[in-house]
């Protein structure tokens, strides 16, 4: 019988990057960037949305609702964006983490502490299974999120535009 050299990973289990990303794949928050198209906007729609709770007050505090409602709505809308859009950073931050973790040729990992710290060198089938999940798995989730970065700064651009008209 031959024994796989994942058998012999000093590694403990949660510090593995498979089951850091298996674990981020499965998480709450983090699998909002696995769902599809439609499902994806959707939460992030319901951010943009619930952001509204803080973003309005300001908005109606800056610019009369009634007097200003042109203002009052794309200065809302901009601070509510800006809320999403911090979410969206901590999505790429953790998903951009764990790629880096997948497709590094070695792995710093803890034993017991911060004091004593370990880098184990993947074996070749370790590296190649992890740099396949990176290049099919996690590269196109990110790739979402920076099209979704790239939206939100196009829609951002018009709304100063029309701002500049209101």
């Amino acid at each position: 019988m031959i024994k796989s050299s994942v058998s012999v990973c000093p590694v403990p289990a949660q510090q593995q990057p498979i089951n850091e990303y298996q674990e981020l794949k499965e998480s709450w928050f983090y699998s909002w960037a696995t769902l599809d198209w439609g499902s994806f906007v959707a939460k992030i729609g319901w951010v943009w949305a619930w952001s509204w709770v803080v973003a309005g007050p300001v908005a109606a505090a800056s610019f009369a609702p009634m007097k200003a409602t042109g203002k009052f709505f794309l200065f809302g809308a901009a601070l509510a964006g800006l809320l999403m859009t911090l979410v969206l950073v901590r999505l790429y931050l953790g998903w951009w983490y764990v790629r880096s973790r997948l497709i590094n040729p070695t792995v710093f990992y803890e034993e017991s502490g911060w004091y004593d710290g370990q880098t184990w060198v993947k074996p070749l089938e370790v590296l190649t299974r992890d740099r396949l999940l990176v290049t099919y798995q996690v590269q196109p989730i990110l790739g979402r999120l920076l099209r979704t970065f790239g939206i939100l700064a196009l829609v951002f651009i018009i709304g100063c535009i029309v701002w500049v008209f209101l």
